[in-house]
Protein backbone atom coordinates (compact mmCIF):
# COMPACT_ATOMS: atom_id res chain seq x y z
CA UNK A 1 0.00 0.00 0.00
CA UNK A 2 1.56 3.51 -1.29
CA UNK A 3 2.27 5.88 1.64
CA UNK A 4 -0.49 8.67 2.08
CA UNK A 5 0.95 12.25 0.87
CA UNK A 6 0.00 15.45 0.23
CA UNK A 7 0.97 18.37 -1.48
CA UNK A 8 0.68 21.90 -0.45
CA UNK A 9 0.80 24.79 -2.79
CA UNK A 10 2.13 28.55 -2.97
CA UNK A 11 -0.31 29.83 -4.96
CA UNK A 12 2.03 33.56 -6.43
CA UNK A 13 4.88 32.26 -7.92
CA UNK A 14 4.42 28.73 -7.47
CA UNK A 15 0.84 28.24 -9.41
CA UNK A 16 0.32 31.81 -10.73
CA UNK A 17 2.61 33.92 -12.43
CA UNK A 18 1.25 36.96 -10.71
CA UNK A 19 4.39 39.27 -10.24
CA UNK A 20 3.54 41.61 -13.07
CA UNK A 21 -0.29 41.77 -12.36
CA UNK A 22 0.68 42.63 -8.27
CA UNK A 23 3.62 44.82 -9.41
CA UNK A 24 1.19 46.82 -11.54
CA UNK A 25 -1.80 46.91 -8.74
CA UNK A 26 1.18 48.53 -5.92
CA UNK A 27 1.94 50.93 -8.72
CA UNK A 28 -1.55 52.05 -9.62
CA UNK A 29 -2.25 52.51 -5.79
CA UNK A 30 0.55 53.74 -5.14
CA UNK A 31 -0.64 56.87 -8.34
CA UNK A 32 -4.02 56.88 -7.14
CA UNK A 33 -2.95 58.10 -3.52
CA UNK A 34 -0.50 60.10 -4.32
CA UNK A 35 2.38 58.08 -2.26
CA UNK A 36 6.22 56.68 -3.28
CA UNK A 37 6.65 54.03 -4.27
CA UNK A 38 10.80 52.71 -4.08
CA UNK A 39 12.18 51.50 -6.87
CA UNK A 40 12.52 47.86 -6.75
CA UNK A 41 10.78 47.61 -3.77
CA UNK A 42 8.66 44.74 -5.39
CA UNK A 43 10.31 41.89 -5.05
CA UNK A 44 11.76 42.25 -1.90
CA UNK A 45 8.20 42.04 -0.47
CA UNK A 46 6.93 39.49 -2.75
CA UNK A 47 4.99 37.35 -0.68
CA UNK A 48 4.52 39.22 2.66
CA UNK A 49 0.99 40.80 3.99
CA UNK A 50 -0.27 44.13 2.85
CA UNK A 51 -0.48 45.10 6.57
CA UNK A 52 3.30 44.89 6.84
CA UNK A 53 4.37 46.13 3.65
CA UNK A 54 2.08 49.33 4.11
CA UNK A 55 2.87 49.96 7.93
CA UNK A 56 6.59 48.87 8.52
CA UNK A 57 7.97 48.69 5.07
CA UNK A 58 6.89 51.46 2.68
CA UNK A 59 5.79 53.50 5.95
CA UNK A 60 2.66 54.71 4.28
CA UNK A 61 0.87 54.99 7.53
CA UNK A 62 1.16 54.04 11.09
CA UNK A 63 -3.08 54.10 11.42
CA UNK A 64 -4.67 50.32 10.87
CA UNK A 65 -7.64 51.51 9.26
CA UNK A 66 -5.99 53.14 6.60
CA UNK A 67 -3.56 50.40 6.21
CA UNK A 68 -6.29 48.36 5.59
CA UNK A 69 -8.15 50.60 3.09
CA UNK A 70 -5.38 50.61 1.21
CA UNK A 71 -4.87 46.60 1.44
CA UNK A 72 -8.21 46.79 0.45
CA UNK A 73 -8.31 49.32 -2.50
CA UNK A 74 -4.77 47.65 -3.75
CA UNK A 75 -6.28 43.53 -4.51
CA UNK A 76 -9.55 45.55 -6.22
CA UNK A 77 -7.08 46.41 -8.31
CA UNK A 78 -5.30 43.23 -8.84
CA UNK A 79 -8.33 41.50 -9.18
CA UNK A 80 -9.94 44.01 -11.35
CA UNK A 81 -6.45 43.17 -13.86
CA UNK A 82 -6.73 39.56 -13.84
CA UNK A 83 -10.26 39.39 -14.48
CA UNK A 84 -9.38 41.72 -17.35
CA UNK A 85 -6.04 40.79 -18.80
CA UNK A 86 -5.90 37.04 -17.50
CA UNK A 87 -3.40 35.16 -15.45
CA UNK A 88 -0.24 33.14 -16.77
CA UNK A 89 0.88 30.41 -14.97
CA UNK A 90 3.81 28.82 -13.92
CA UNK A 91 5.32 26.79 -16.50
CA UNK A 92 3.64 22.66 -16.29
CA UNK A 93 1.88 23.87 -13.29
CA UNK A 94 -1.79 23.59 -13.99
CA UNK A 95 -0.98 19.54 -15.77
CA UNK A 96 0.88 18.85 -12.32
CA UNK A 97 -2.16 19.77 -10.32
CA UNK A 98 -4.25 18.10 -12.23
CA UNK A 99 -1.67 15.10 -12.39
CA UNK A 100 -2.04 14.74 -8.28
CA UNK A 101 -5.56 14.69 -8.73
CA UNK A 102 -5.73 12.11 -11.26
CA UNK A 103 -3.36 9.92 -8.97
CA UNK A 104 -5.52 10.51 -5.84
CA UNK A 105 -2.97 12.80 -4.34
CA UNK A 106 -4.68 15.24 -2.09
CA UNK A 107 -3.87 19.00 -3.27
CA UNK A 108 -4.16 22.43 -1.02
CA UNK A 109 -3.25 26.55 -1.48
CA UNK A 110 -1.69 27.83 1.64
CA UNK A 111 -1.24 31.33 0.62
CA UNK A 112 -0.69 35.03 2.24
CA UNK A 113 -3.30 36.20 -0.62
CA UNK A 114 -6.98 37.42 0.28
CA UNK A 115 -9.48 34.35 -0.48
CA UNK A 116 -11.03 36.64 -3.10
CA UNK A 117 -7.52 36.98 -4.89
CA UNK A 118 -7.53 33.34 -4.71
CA UNK A 119 -10.94 32.70 -5.98
CA UNK A 120 -10.66 35.25 -8.46
CA UNK A 121 -7.61 33.74 -9.77
CA UNK A 122 -9.13 30.09 -9.98
CA UNK A 123 -11.65 31.31 -11.67
CA UNK A 124 -10.02 33.08 -14.51
CA UNK A 125 -7.31 29.76 -14.80
CA UNK A 126 -10.35 27.38 -14.71
CA UNK A 127 -9.00 25.71 -11.94
CA UNK A 128 -11.93 25.58 -9.14
CA UNK A 129 -12.21 22.14 -8.71
CA UNK A 130 -8.26 21.09 -8.46
CA UNK A 131 -7.86 21.90 -5.03
CA UNK A 132 -9.28 19.74 -2.46
CA UNK A 133 -8.90 22.90 0.22
CA UNK A 134 -8.21 26.36 -0.13
CA UNK A 135 -6.05 28.40 3.62
CA UNK A 136 -5.76 32.02 3.14
CA UNK A 137 -4.85 35.22 4.99
CA UNK A 138 -8.00 34.97 6.51
CA UNK A 139 -7.64 32.10 7.85
CA UNK A 140 -4.53 32.51 9.77
CA UNK A 141 -3.65 34.84 12.49
CA UNK A 142 0.56 34.55 11.99
CA UNK A 143 1.81 34.91 8.18
CA UNK A 144 4.86 33.03 6.91
CA UNK A 145 8.19 32.15 7.90
CA UNK A 146 5.06 31.26 11.24
CA UNK A 147 3.86 27.56 9.85
CA UNK A 148 0.66 27.93 10.89
CA UNK A 149 -0.94 28.12 6.84
CA UNK A 150 0.50 24.76 6.06
CA UNK A 151 0.03 23.41 8.74
CA UNK A 152 -4.19 24.78 8.44
CA UNK A 153 -3.87 23.22 5.50
CA UNK A 154 -2.62 19.82 6.09
CA UNK A 155 -5.28 19.66 8.54
CA UNK A 156 -7.52 20.40 5.95
CA UNK A 157 -6.83 17.26 3.89
CA UNK A 158 -6.53 15.38 7.13
CA UNK A 159 -2.79 14.65 7.17
CA UNK A 160 -0.19 15.64 9.43
CA UNK A 161 2.25 18.23 8.14
CA UNK A 162 5.35 15.71 7.96
CA UNK A 163 3.43 13.22 5.38
CA UNK A 164 3.07 17.09 2.93
CA UNK A 165 5.52 18.30 0.54
CA UNK A 166 5.39 22.19 0.16
CA UNK A 167 6.05 23.94 -2.82
CA UNK A 168 7.41 27.44 -2.76
CA UNK A 169 9.16 29.93 -4.00
CA UNK A 170 10.14 32.37 -1.49
CA UNK A 171 12.55 32.13 1.57
CA UNK A 172 9.86 33.11 4.01
CA UNK A 173 7.45 29.78 2.96
CA UNK A 174 10.65 27.52 2.77
CA UNK A 175 10.76 28.42 6.57
CA UNK A 176 7.79 27.78 7.36
CA UNK A 177 7.38 24.91 5.65
CA UNK A 178 10.13 23.82 7.46
CA UNK A 179 8.66 24.91 10.78
CA UNK A 180 5.10 22.85 9.80
CA UNK A 181 7.89 19.93 9.42
CA UNK A 182 6.90 19.29 6.08
CA UNK A 183 8.96 17.95 2.83
CA UNK A 184 10.57 21.87 0.93
CA UNK A 185 10.14 21.63 -2.72
CA UNK A 186 11.70 25.59 -3.83
CA UNK A 187 10.54 26.76 -6.92
CA UNK A 188 13.20 28.96 -9.05
CA UNK A 189 10.70 31.01 -10.28
CA UNK A 190 11.48 33.87 -7.59
CA UNK A 191 14.80 33.63 -6.98
CA UNK A 192 17.54 30.99 -8.87
CA UNK A 193 18.74 27.96 -8.24
CA UNK A 194 21.70 29.17 -6.74
CA UNK A 195 20.25 31.14 -4.14
CA UNK A 196 18.88 27.86 -2.82
CA UNK A 197 21.77 26.05 -3.40
CA UNK A 198 24.04 28.59 -1.33
CA UNK A 199 21.11 28.12 2.01
CA UNK A 200 23.34 26.91 4.62
CA UNK A 201 20.87 27.37 7.80
CA UNK A 202 18.53 23.54 6.98
CA UNK A 203 15.24 25.70 7.72
CA UNK A 204 15.74 27.91 4.62
CA UNK A 205 17.64 25.08 2.80
CA UNK A 206 14.94 23.12 0.54
CA UNK A 207 15.32 19.21 -0.02
CA UNK A 208 14.94 19.91 -3.52
CA UNK A 209 15.13 22.88 -5.80
CA UNK A 210 13.45 22.62 -9.27
CA UNK A 211 12.72 26.02 -12.32
CA UNK A 212 9.36 24.45 -12.89
CA UNK A 213 6.82 21.27 -13.24
CA UNK A 214 7.61 20.82 -16.27
CA UNK A 215 9.23 17.87 -16.04
CA UNK A 216 8.01 17.12 -12.47
CA UNK A 217 5.35 14.11 -11.68
CA UNK A 218 3.30 12.39 -8.88
CA UNK A 219 5.96 9.83 -9.20
CA UNK A 220 9.02 12.30 -8.79
CA UNK A 221 6.78 13.75 -5.58
CA UNK A 222 6.55 9.90 -4.23
CA UNK A 223 10.09 9.52 -4.39
CA UNK A 224 10.85 12.43 -2.26
CA UNK A 225 9.46 10.87 0.27
CA UNK A 226 10.85 7.50 -0.16
CA UNK A 227 14.58 8.78 0.17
Amino acid sequence: MEKIIGALFDWDGVVADSGAAHEASWKELAKLNGLPLPEGFFKSTFGKRNLEIIMDILRWTPDPSEAQRLSDQKEEIYRAGIAKNGLPTIRGAVAFVRALKSAGIPRAVGSSTPRENLEQALKTLGMEGDFDALVTSEDVERGKPAPDVYIKAACRLGLDPRECAVFEDSLAGVVAAARAGAKKIALSTTNPKGFWEARENPEEKPDLAIPDFSDFSPENLRKIFAA
